[in-house]
């Protein structure tokens, strides 16, 4: 007869489970947060083909990786590519060791561009850090691809739009990063009046509306400019997602860097004369009176504007319409009483009917 288990036994193995169970660990204070768009954050919107996010994401990061050491010297990480060649000295040599101690304490350093999961699809977003100017940053990259745009650097984004500040979505928050970002273009002093536009972005949002935001924020612009939706100084682009909102200014060259869409830099759309509700005309035949549709001669028969003769329309019915002429002038004439000296409408216009039907039938037997 077998003996029981010891009770140690068994409380050992409860611990053993416990220990093994997965232990969940409660996140550091802002850790929670670290990947989503928070008020006072800074960042650029990409758009892309559907399905595509990822790619987008990942050739966007080198790019921006490159970029990012061209204009500030630093790379994706935040660190200064300092000259390595150079020769070391007593205050070099005490630099590192303050920089190794200083990375001892801040292990991680904050990366310049951070991708944040949108649920939304063709959309990414990069969130920024300083030294990084979102404009100012996207625009040399739209300028560099207008002068090579033989070099495509990215194969599935399309536009960007940098956001230099972003906020809550809301009528107050909206209001408080719209001063802030319009300050410095609007609000100088002394005044320097501008001709301006509002280019307004929703998704996933509907508290506030389309004509609220151009309200509101052209109110935050204040007197002494011009709104000018053609000939802009200056536009201001606007984005709303869920419930975040983000202001940007950026000046005329919009237009011309074809509102910063790298697909449509590297390959244009080409442009194509379109009549709007007209058939498109191939060729016109004014001596005949007849117009070619859609390369089809005769499909549709047209009285040009000169035009004032049935023969002058179609002048190859000329041959039916004069024989149909000598029929009826070798008809032989009928008397009228003398009551009815002239002929009554519904006569005159039962000869002229059955006249036309038989020059009709003519014309479709020939």
């Amino acid at each position: 007869m077998g003996t029981k288990r010891p009770a140690e036994d068994s409380a050992g193995a409860r611990d053993k489970k416990q220990r093994t169970k997965k232990q969940w660990r409660t996140p550091r204070n802002g850790e929670a947060n670290k990947q989503v768009i928070q008020p006072g954050d800074s960042g650029i919107w990409g758009t892309c083909n559907k399905g595509k996010e990822r790619a987008c994401v990942g050739e966007l990061r080198d790019l921006f990786a490159e970029y990012a050491e061209l204009l500030y010297g630093v790379g994706a990480a935040g660190e200064a590519n300092n000259d390595i060649n150079a020769e070391p000295s007593s205050s070099s040599i005490e630099n590192e060791i303050n920089a190794e101690v200083a990375e001892m304490k801040h292990p991680e350093a904050a990366p310049l561009f951070t991708p944040i999961r949108i649920d939304v699809q063709c959309v990414v977003f990069f969130k920024t850090t300083a030294p990084i100017e979102p404009v100012s940053f996207v625009k040399r990259i739209c300028e560099d691809a207008m002068k090579r745009a033989s070099r495509k650097r990215t194969r599935w984004t399309k536009r960007l739009s940098p956001m230099t500040l972003m906020g809550r979505a809301s009528l107050d928050g909206l209001e408080k990063v719209a001063l802030t970002v319009l300050e410095p273009h609007f609000h100088q002093t002394p005044l320097e009046p501008r001709k301006f536009a509002i280019r307004p972005t929703l998704r996933n949002h509907n508290l506030i509306k389309r004509d609220g935001i151009i309200k509101l924020v052209a109110q935050c612009v204040g007197s002494g400019h011009q709104v000018d939706l053609k000939n802009y100084d200056l536009l201001i682009v606007v984005e709303v997602f869920q419930n975040i909102c983000g202001v940007s200014v950026v000046d005329d060259s919009f237009e011309r860097l074809k509102r910063f869409n790298l697909a449509e830099i590297y390959d244009p759309t080409p442009i194509t004369d379109i009549n709007e509700g007209k058939a498109p005309v191939s060729a016109v035949k004014a001596e005949e009176g007849t117009m070619e549709v859609d390369g089809t001669p005769g499909s549709h028969a047209l009285m040009p504007a000169s035009a004032s003769k049935p023969e002058d329309v179609a002048p190859e019915l000329d041959p039916i319409a004069s024989k149909t002429a000598s029929m009826v002038d070798a008809a032989p004439s009928v008397e009228t009483p003398a009551s009815s000296s002239a002929p009554k409408a519904e006569e005159v216009a039962m000869v002229l009917d059955s006249g036309a039907e038989r020059t009709a039938s003519m014309a479709d037997t020939r």
